[in-house]
C-alpha cells in the first residue's frame, strides 16, 4: 500500500495555514494556530486516530478565532480526502461515543464523497475557552465539506463545554481513523465509487 499522506499551504488574508498529514501513522502531532485550546483538540483529533500531523496558522486572533478555525477545517479536511487517495479497500464508515468525565458524544462518519454535516450542540455553554461555541461548528462544518464526508456529531449530555468538545474530539479522531483503516479489496459501494 503506497503512503497515505498529504500537504498543502493555503493563505488568505485572514490566515496563513501549513499542514502535512500521514493516516498511517502513529498519532505524532505537533500544532500550533495561536489558540493553545484548538491546539488541544486537534492534538486530541490526531492522536485518537493514529494521524501524524504537523500543522500550524498564523490567523487574524485579534478579531477571534473564527477565521483560524475555518480555515484549519478547510485545510485539514482537503488533506484528509487528498491522503485517503482513491479510498479502495477503506471500512467507509464508523461511529465513536466517547465519555469525558460527566459528558459523552457520538461522532459517526462515512467517508462517502458527499459531504453533509449533522451538529446537534443545544448543551454546549456560550462560551468555551474565550471563543464564541459556533468556531466548533464552522470547523467541524468546514472539515466535513473538503474532506467529502458525511459527519453527524451528536452532544448527547454534560455540563463542561472543555469536557464536551474533548470528548467530540477523541470521538472524531477514532471514528475517522476506524472509517479511513484499510480493511478489504476494492471500494466499498455498491455503485463502485466512492465519488
Amino acid at each position: 500500500m503506497s503512503e497515505r499522506t498529504a500537504e498543502l499551504a493555503r493563505t488568505t488574508s485572514e490566515t496563513s495555514i501549513r499542514a502535512e498529514l500521514r493516516l498511517d501513522g502513529s498519532g505524532e502531532v505537533h500544532v500550533d494556530t495561536g489558540f493553545p485550546f484548538a491546539d488541544h483538540m486537534l492534538t486530541l483529533l490526531a492522536f485518537w486516530g493514529g494521524f501524524d500531523l504537523r500543522l500550524t496558522c498564523d490567523g487574524d486572533l485579534d478579531v477571534d478565532a473564527h477565521h483560524s478555525l475555518e480555515d484549519v477545517g478547510l485545510v485539514l479536511g482537503q488533506c484528509f480526502a487528498e491522503a485517503l487517495g482513491d479510498k479502495s479497500g477503506i471500512e467507509r464508515t464508523a461511529l465513536a461515543k466517547v465519555p469525558m468525565d460527566e459528558a459523552l458524544t457520538e461522532v459517526v462518519v462515512d467517508i462517502s464523497g458527499r459531504p453533509y454535516f449533522v451538529y446537534s450542540e443545544n448543551v454546549l455553554p456560550p462560551v468555551i475557552a474565550g471563543e464564541e461555541k459556533d468556531v466548533w461548528r464552522e470547523f467541524l462544518k468546514s472539515f466535513a465539506f473538503k474532506a467529502a464526508i458525511n459527519l453527524h456529531v451528536r452532544f448527547e449530555y454534560g455540563d463542561n463545554g472543555h469536557h464536551l468538545l474533548e470528548s467530540a474530539f477523541k470521538g472524531l479522531g477514532l471514528a475517522l481513523g476506524r472509517a479511513a483503516a484499510v480493511t478489504r479489496q476494492g471500494v466499498r459501494s455498491t455503485k463502485g465509487s466512492l465519488d
